[in-house]
């Protein structure tokens, strides 16, 4: 059936496309989400960028005739754009409380309106589309159907884990560990049976008699057959070494160049950002595979910010980049920082002189994700902390800039999003990841076990 969807500002600037996403049906935009557009076009941060794009998007449709009366969105679907003023009479029939005629409540009103117009014979149902919780509440109570955009969103109880397991016999668990992997055609049926293996998706090969005896592989999607982990237990990585079978799987993908985009996902302390920094430095310093390792996250403070900060770039920067120094400082720990008696003030020099000379040398850089727009980045192990601050656009921004030779690694935790326009399920973390599953150049990993320290695990699992 036909619907009627009316939709806030806060949709248009999350998706500044959504009033093209409804496909048949009518699109109602209040002249007050209009207003609201055209307050917000001239900030310079993506709510802007959205606004000024969704303003160019109705001029190009008003080309097509009058939006007071309809316009064809698309020449596909033929569903109709309206831009509708409130009326004063409209708004009076709204309870006392939301006869204030602020934002909300005008759109509130065209909602109503238009949710009349069905009662008086169009017989479409009428849709208010936004993602203010308050504004679904409000309109709830004044009868009108209420929805969140959910164009983008991704249930992250059904998030791809980016690993499974699989029962097979002995025979072919020996026949594995021979060499040479297991196609996915010589797999019994009950073990294919409801699993579908993506591409670079990690694979625990269990052992039907014995259920302690695993072994750990990865699908091809090229070549339809499960591979053995190939450089994990060969290169050293200094002190790191992976603690359970998912960092296994996530350093088999990290230290894979043919692995271009690579997700990682989970709580805090499961060794997301480390893995991937150790990894980096490996490549970078050792094989020689990038010529530097780019460290960048979203400038988004938790809380209340502290306000100006002093210094240039580089001053400003170091307060939000210090948990990757700290990673950093970790993995470049100096010998004589771990000697017995060695003072605290003297292993703390060492390691931040090692971070220093590997930036001197052009090897390191840490940066802020705000310049990112417009650059091409060819030949570097590119790490990407704290993802899930991001939007879907803001990922498509920083993907979009990996030149040849970069590979690019997003972690995350959804759980913990400080940014006030995402949350767990429409962040741009979890969107890559479903809108990259089974892709041959990437790979995902949700990490699940947190090896910081017994304390943090607890904390991450009670509060």
């Amino acid at each position: 059936m036909r619907k009627t969807f009316v939709l806030d500002t806060n949709v248009l600037l999350h998706d500044p496309r959504a009033l093209t996403r409804f496909e048949d049906n009518d699109v109602v935009i209040p002249i007050e989400v209009v207003e609201e557009i055209d307050r917000f076009k001239r900030d310079s941060s993506e709510k802007g960028r959205n606004a000024r794009q969704v303003s160019r998007l109705l001029d190009g449709l008003r080309q097509k005739g009058n939006l007071s009366d309809g316009v064809e969105i698309d020449d596909v679907h033929h569903g109709l754009l309206k831009v509708v003023f409130c009326r004063s009479e409209t708004l009076s029939q709204l309870p006392p409380e939301l006869k204030a005629g602020n934002g909300d409540n005008n759109i509130l009103a065209v909602a109503l309106e238009q949710r009349l117009q069905e009662v008086m014979g169009s017989k479409r149902p009428v849709v208010l589309v936004t993602k203010d919780t308050n504004l679904r509440i409000k309109a709830d109570a004044v009868g009108l159907i209420a929805q969140d955009y959910s164009t983008d969103k991704v249930d992250l109880a059904d998030l791809y884990p980016g690993f499974c397991e699989l029962p097979v016999s002995a025979a072919l668990m020996e026949q594995f560990k021979g060499g040479g992997g297991l196609g996915i055609d010589q797999l019994p049926d009950g073990a294919r049976s409801g699993v579908t293996l993506q591409a670079n998706e990690g694979v625990t090969l269990v052992d039907e008699l014995q259920g302690n005896h695993t072994l750990l592989a990865r699908y091809d999607g090229a070549t339809r057959r499960l591979q053995p982990l190939q450089k994990v237990h060969r290169i050293k990585l200094g002190r790191i070494l992976p603690r359970n079978r998912e960092q296994t799987f996530a350093l088999d993908l990290l230290l894979d160049p043919a692995i271009q985009l690579l997700t990682l996902v989970g709580k805090a302390g499961t060794g997301k950002t480390l893995l991937a920094l150790a990894a980096g430095l490996h490549q970078v310093a050792d094989d020689h595979l990038y010529d530097r390792l780019l460290v960048t996250r979203p400038v988004i403070p938790l809380g209340k910010d502290i306000g100006f900060l002093p210094g240039d770039l580089q001053d400003k920067l170091g307060p939000w980049m210090q948990p990757i120094i700290d990673n950093l400082d970790f993995l470049l720990g100096s010998s004589a920082s771990d000697e017995p008696g060695a003072g605290r003030g003297r292993g703390n020099r060492a390691q931040r002189s090692n971070w220093a000379d590997l930036k001197g040398m052009g090897l390191l850089e840490v940066e802020a994700i705000s310049y990112i727009r417009g650059r091409s980045i060819p030949r570097q192990f590119m790490v990407v902390d704290e993802a899930q601050n991001l939007t879907p656009h803001e990922v498509k921004t920083i993907v979009t800039r990996v030149g040849e030779g970069t590979k690019i690694v997003l972690t995350g935790d959804p759980y913990q999003i400080d940014n006030p326009y995402v949350d767990a399920d429409s962040n741009g973390l979890t969107w890559l990841v479903e809108r990259f599953k089974g892709q041959v150049l990437a790979g995902h990993v949700t990490l699940m076990r947190g090896e910081r320290s017994e304390l943090a695990e607890l904390a991450a699992n009670l509060l």
